[in-house]
């Protein structure tokens, strides 16, 4: 079986065991969500949205941002880990979104990498969640399984990207990324991977 033809099984094969899978962090608008995947790196979706409740409750718009004392943003993210750097580049990113984009999030993955904090892992989910254009979000569960069932052969973001663009069908690349990230947290671990309760067993060069 070529790698195209394996990576489509893998897409369907997902889909089948996990047809209700969405992006787990919380978030009532594209501001929201630009902000919480900031929140995300290096700590878990489960305490971004603990976090985001009271965050999203006290700031609600970038001009609320933009114009926020950072030490407040710092007390109420510091569980997130890393909490300066989030929130200064939080204060930033609303600043340019109003100094150059007019409050409006941009789009495409080129515009979104201009903002501050902004990597391509987080304008990929901004364009394919909130646009709806195709997108490949390489966090570390996608890292892992892209390697583990032969799709990647890298632990470069940006690598596993281009190689999972070559293969997922483009429509159907967010919602597969998605899907990678629900199947590793709750089979495809990364010390115990439960091979023998995998929908993916047949498909994977890994079989650990």
């Amino acid at each position: 079986m070529d790698k195209k033809m394996r990576a489509l099984k893998v897409v369907s094969a997902l889909e089948k065991n996990y047809p209700d899978a969405h992006c787990s962090l919380e978030s009532g608008s594209a501001l929201e969500l630009l902000i919480a995947t900031r929140l995300s790196a290096q700590c878990t979706d489960e305490r971004v949205n603990k976090v985001t409740k009271e965050l999203f409750s006290n700031y609600k718009t970038a001009k609320d941002f933009a114009a926020a004392d950072i030490s407040n943003i710092e007390s109420i993210i510091h569980s997130c880990g890393l909490f300066k750097t989030k929130a200064r580049d939080i204060v930033r990113m609303c600043q340019k979104l109003i100094d150059v984009y007019n409050e409006k999030i941009p789009d495409t993955i080129e515009e979104l990498v201009k903002l501050p904090g902004v990597g391509r892992k987080t304008a990929n989910l901004i364009v394919g969640d909130i646009y709806g254009k195709p997108s490949i979000v390489v966090d570390t569960h996608c890292i892992r399984l892209s390697n583990r069932l032969g799709l990647a052969d890298s632990t470069d973001p940006l690598k596993v990207e281009r190689q999972l663009r070559e293969l997922i069908p483009p429509e159907k690349s967010g919602m597969f990324c998605h899907r990678l990230v629900w199947h590793g947290r709750a089979v495809c671990k990364a010390r115990s991977p439960m091979c023998e309760d995998c929908c993916l067993h047949e498909l994977c060069a890994f079989k650990g």
